[in-house]
């Protein structure tokens, strides 16, 4: 492995690239990029790239079409194109189309976890991370939240004074959290707080004590002075637990909070992307207008 990694970082400075990595990869992945982050922080960071050819976009399509959005002058690759995000396929864009024809005072907003093409069809992007921000921040009063539900429901029991619509979308792998799941971690670790993503249902959120997008929840981890019950993908557990030898966590179904996707890419498809493999992200010109636009709103108004 240490060969492939030092084979990595010899490709990276000839090439002039630069890799992004999710937080959700796994800690051999990371350790080859040149930033770690969740989809709103990979966002900011690549729409400030300079100085680059290549970028290596190691996670999910939706984040590659997103750096590829907000950097075009990059080749921009995704090292294994089968790894795609089952949410982002949830809602056609034609379906929104025929939405905002009938209610065009209604505004669209995406969860990043989008294709281009439906992100294309929407008024602003949003994320875990930025989304009480931005929807507080849209003019208008009303507003369809797509694709995820449970986001957009706790959306909008935090921002009360904005009338959100729901649609049927939601997150394959958060979504597998039952409210049972909680109280039975809740009773084997009476002293744990539980630090859940908003993804989660509704009925798991109520037996939160903190809820938060990635950054969030490892920042509450780190500062935390009890055990933390840990509710996202496990890949943060599997990261922070050896990292923070002095602080207790535990892994909120370890064998539910899995993202198959995220796990496809692995050092050795990285390398190849260097190399040539790979698949360029190449959004038609209509849709690279129509997504950029959702997309620097959500930097405009979750700056």
């Amino acid at each position: 492995m240490h060969t492939v990694i030092d084979q990595i970082n010899a490709l990276k400075k000839e090439q002039g690239a630069v890799i992004l990595a999710h937080t959700y990869q796994s800690p051999e992945i990371q350790k080859t990029a040149d930033f770690v982050g969740d989809s709103y922080a990979m966002a900011v960071y690549a729409s400030k790239l300079t100085g680059y050819q290549k970028a290596i976009v190691c996670g999910v399509r939706f984040m590659a079409e997103t750096v590829k959005l907000l950097a075009p002058e990059l080749e921009v690759v995704l090292p294994e194109p089968s790894a795609g995000c089952p949410m982002a396929e949830q809602i056609a864009p034609e379906r929104v189309r025929a939405f905002k024809a009938e209610h065009p005072d209604i505004a669209v907003a995406a969860y990043v976890n989008t294709t281009a093409a439906l992100k294309a069809e929407c008024d602003v992007c949003v994320t875990s991370s930025s989304a009480l921000k931005i929807i507080r921040a849209l003019p208008q009063e009303k507003i369809l939240f797509i694709p995820d539900q449970n986001l957009g429901a706790y959306v909008r029991d935090m921002v009360p004074e904005k009338e959100i619509l729901l649609w049927d979308g939601y997150c394959p792998i958060h979504s597998r959290i039952t409210e049972e799941d909680v109280l039975r971690a809740r009773a084997e670790h009476p002293d744990a707080a539980v630090a859940m993503h908003p993804e989660c249902r509704p009925e798991a959120l109520r037996h939160a004590d903190v809820i938060g997008s990635t950054k969030e929840i490892i920042d509450f981890m780190k500062a935390a002075d009890r055990p933390v019950i840990v509710a996202t993908e496990r890949n943060v557990y599997d990261k922070l637990a050896p990292e923070l030898p002095d602080k207790v966590f535990y892994q909120l179904c370890p064998e539910k909070l899995v993202c198959a996707d995220m796990k496809k890419v692995t050092p050795e498809l990285v390398l190849r992307a260097l190399s040539g493999g790979g698949e360029r992200m190449e959004p038609t010109p209509e849709v690279a207008a129509g997504a950029r636009r959702a997309l620097d709103n959500m930097l405009k108004y979750g700056g």
